[in-house]
């Protein structure tokens, strides 16, 4: 029987991608995001089984994520890559609220939700998984981006808490945190990152970090340099350094 998954934010970058090549393994893909025209065009493609508008950001959007489930007819896997974030060298308040609402709200409402549905149907399905896509914006705070780096670093600790929560409720929940560096999709389009990487490649690595169960991922091995690079910076000395583009 072919394995059934969840991609919430499928309507754009990675989440797009990630559907398509799950589709194309075998898998059976329930798609969900705010744009419907855009999960319309993903399902005219083909490979797609069903589809679901939700806005993360919406007191509704549990009740029409168990609506999709039941679609799908089940899930084995809940893969979240709904996310915003901006530079915000001004601390535009409002740009920081939305990322507050979307990556952190939204996160919970949706993983929770997820989480939950796993918790009641842990007999029937022995190999749940939640994977999310964080950032390795989470490592440290980054003054451009404070909403957008805190909100990931919540993120980090939110599934490592949820990980050992699974353990302790001895539930068969598992748990994947994928890092990826900069990726060229929308949303840092028009900056001058470095390294920048392209959505196909990411999604062959989330896909390949699923199948082999990993509990972290960072993407690709350029970062995982950096990411390490970055953690032995003292605060004293992270706090006077000048990150931006």
């Amino acid at each position: 029987m072919a394995k059934k998954a969840i991609v919430m934010g499928a309507t754009s970058g990675i989440g797009m991608e990630v559907a398509k090549l799950l589709a194309a393994k075998g898998w059976q893909v329930g798609i969900a995001g705010r744009r419907i025209e855009r999960l319309q065009a993903l399902i005219s493609q083909g490979g797609i089984t069903c589809y679901q508008q939700i806005d993360v950001t919406s007191p509704d959007a549990p009740a029409q994520l168990l609506e999709l489930i039941d679609k799908l007819g089940g899930m084995d896997l809940y893969f979240h890559s709904s996310g915003i974030g901006w530079q915000n060298n001004s601390l535009d308040i409002e740009k920081e609220m939305k990322t507050l609402e979307t990556n952190g709200l939204g996160f919970t409402r949706m993983v929770d939700t997820a989480f939950n549905w796993f918790a009641t149907h842990h007999h029937c399905n022995p190999k749940a998984r939640i994977a999310c896509i964080t950032s390795i914006a989470g490592t440290k705070g980054l003054g451009a981006a404070p909403a957008y780096s805190a909100t990931k670093r919540f993120q980090n600790h939110y599934l490592e808490c949820l990980s050992q929560q699974a353990r302790m409720r001895h539930l068969p929940i598992a748990i994947t945190d994928i890092r990826p560096g900069f990726v060229k999709t929308d949303l840092i389009a028009g900056s001058s990152y470095p390294l920048q990487l392209k959505p196909e490649d990411v999604a062959k690595h989330i896909v390949n970090a699923i199948e082999s169960g990993k509990e972290v991922k960072v993407i690709d091995w350029r970062y995982d340099i950096l990411v390490f690079l970055w953690r032995l910076i003292p605060r004293w000395l992270w706090t006077r350094l000048k990150i931006t583009t």
